[in-house]
């Protein structure tokens, strides 16, 4: 499949980086750039859109971080398949048990995920 990216908008107030990477994540998660799909290289890119290689570097690199793409090295970059939604419910259930458990309340289980999703330490040890 022929990946084609929309022109941006170089009189947006939104930067050159942040329209490319929202159009890609958008046109993956509706499915428009299904799972698999092979993204054009960074320098590819690049040209075709006469922009700075380092800026659509840094678009696959948030969007790999986002779990969107996935690089594979030599092989190029790919949309990611989906989590399944099922999975993230899951995984929020077993933990509002467990905070449940422990006697948190939302706010301290909130405060907590929050802390983790940073990647902070909890607790404030120190």
């Amino acid at each position: 499949m022929l990946v084609t990216v929309l022109p941006l908008d170089p009189e947006s107030t939104d930067p050159l980086y942040e329209q490319l990477r929202s159009q890609i994540a958008a046109r993956a998660t509706s499915g428009d750039l299904p799972a698999g799909t092979r993204l054009p290289t960074v320098r590819q890119l690049a040209v075709d859109l006469g922009i700075g290689v380092r800026t659509v570097q840094r678009v696959y690199t948030e969007l790999d971080a986002d779990g969107i793409v996935v690089t594979d090295g030599r092989r190029g970059t790919f949309v990611a398949s989906p989590t399944a939604p099922g999975d993230a419910v899951e995984a929020a259930d077993e933990y509002a048990a467990t905070a449940r458990r422990l006697g948190l309340t939302l706010a301290e289980a909130t405060r907590v995920l929050t802390q983790r999703w940073g990647g902070s330490d909890v607790g404030g040890a120190g």
